[in-house]
């Protein structure tokens, strides 16, 4: 049955939507992160390995960023047609948002392909790392089409009302990734190649499952042929809000070609191996966090278009507290154990050792990440699309690339590059959660009233 976001208490509601979802992007974190663990214990090539994979990490980010200016973009529109009742509206904006996929996936598959030498050289690999990396994208990119399929519509399938079978989505290719992994690295000794390898083989399982689920008789909405030719109509709607999330997941890749660059100059390769660690570690604490956020997004969106504001009120000050307590949580387990979370990623004694100074400056702020997804997602769920924009841009490309060149260069060195964060997530977060304050939260009218926010 459809869930009724309009019903029951709030945090429940917004709970069942970030638990499900929270298990399948822990499962989806096994696509990347179990490569990297395995990759970073190879005997003798581990940790050169390791950067090569991280070298490819902006290309992977930039595949996220253009699935999610379609799909986030398209999912708030698609919680609200529910919301007000139209089915066909909603279908029409599943099938735009399929057909964009699509299209944009073979376009990156293209470029990424054939210019990936000159992209990853770009992105800071050295001659010794180039090998490494090459041998990783050539493969990893066949699976974009799947990839940006089967995670674009799982935004859908959680908009329906399924998270269960969402999280199922990801599970199916994660668990086969898991199974893949140690058999192609080291029982066919395919190195780098055979975890590439096993990342495809498990994406295109997971697009299937996600594919099939919205073609079926059964389906609440499916995807209709007749609706997937692009209508600009539907497009510049889904865009401008889309881009909010795309400029999140964009500017993700800026960062890190930025710090790959500046960490290569600054510290050599051993140094850009750390941050792939370091941003492996940063995935997987802060998936709670966002998982609470993005579940609370298609129950904000839902209500919003049913005109019920208490409760949108009611789950931010719930959505705000959780992650405030877990992201408090996490900041603890960093500071205390930077040493054993550097090792669960390489043997290497030399990484262990610098990483670990490097880590606990890292995630040195890590509580005010509260107020950057809190009030992003807030204003993404109820199409504040400049806003939830211009917050993205601040935080990443004014507050963390800017540091990133400049504190290493005023004598900071390697270490400027892992303070970026800390600053960023301080000034970002309050400035981003402050405005959601006083431009939504205290402007949201008496329930059934019109809002203008």
């Amino acid at each position: 049955m459809q869930n009724d976001f309009g019903k029951g208490k709030i945090w429940k509601v917004i709970m069942a939507q970030a638990l499900p979802l929270m298990a399948a992007q822990l499962v989806h974190l096994l696509y990347n992160v179990v490569d990297r663990i395995y990759i970073g214990h190879l005997e003798n090539i581990g940790s050169m390995a390791l950067t090569g994979i991280g070298l490819a990490f902006p290309i992977t980010t930039l595949v996220a960023a253009f699935t999610n200016l379609f799909a986030t973009g398209g999912a708030p529109f698609f919680a609200i047609a529910r919301g007000e009742g139209d089915d066909e509206k909603a279908e029409l904006i599943l099938s735009q948002v399929t057909a964009m996929l699509c299209i944009t996936s073979v376009i990156l598959f293209v470029i990424s392909f054939v210019w990936r030498k000159q992209i990853l050289y770009l992105f800071g690999a050295s001659d010794a790392s180039y090998a490494y990396a090459d041998e990783y994208l050539r493969i990893y990119i066949w699976g974009t089409s799947a990839a940006m399929l089967s995670t674009g519509l799982n935004v859908f399938i959680n908009g329906s009302g399924y998270p269960r079978i969402g999280m199922m989505t990801i599970f199916l290719g994660a668990l086969l990734n898991l199974i893949l992994d140690p058999v192609l690295i080291y029982y066919f000794h395919m190195n780098v190649a055979g975890a590439a390898l096993a990342t495809v083989i498990s994406q295109i399982v997971s697009c299937f499952w996600a594919v099939s689920f919205f073609l079926r008789d059964t389906a609440p909405y499916r995807i209709r042929p007749a609706y997937m030719r692009p209508r600009w109509s539907v497009i510049k709607e889904i865009i401008p809000l889309g881009t909010a999330g795309f400029v999140m997941q964009g500017t993700n890749s800026l960062v890190s070609i930025v710090c790959n660059t500046t960490l290569r100059s600054f510290g050599g390769d051993l140094y850009v191996g750390i941050m792939t660690v370091i941003n492996s570690v940063r995935e997987i604490l802060s998936l709670p966090a966002q998982s609470i956020s993005q579940g609370a997004q298609p129950v904000f969106s839902y209500n919003y278009g049913a005109k019920n504001y208490s409760r949108i009120k009611s789950g931010i000050r719930f959505m705000t507290w959780a992650v405030l307590v877990y992201t408090a949580a996490a900041w603890a387990l960093t500071i205390a154990f930077p040493q054993f979370l550097m090792s669960v990623f390489t043997n290497d004694s030399a990484m262990i050792e610098a990483g670990t100074h490097s880590l606990r400056l890292y995630f040195f702020a890590f509580v005010f990440m509260t107020f950057q997804s809190g009030g992003q997602s807030v204003f993404t769920a109820l199409r504040c699309s400049k806003r939830a924009i211009f917050f993205s841009l601040f935080r990443k490309v004014f507050m963390v690339t800017a540091l990133t060149i400049l504190l290493p260069r005023i004598g900071f060195g390697a270490d400027g590059v892992y303070i970026a964060e800390p600053v960023s997530n301080v000034i970002g977060g309050l400035a981003c959660y402050i405005a959601m304050y006083l431009t939504v939260y205290r402007k949201l009218p008496q329930d059934g009233e019109e809002a203008h926010i």
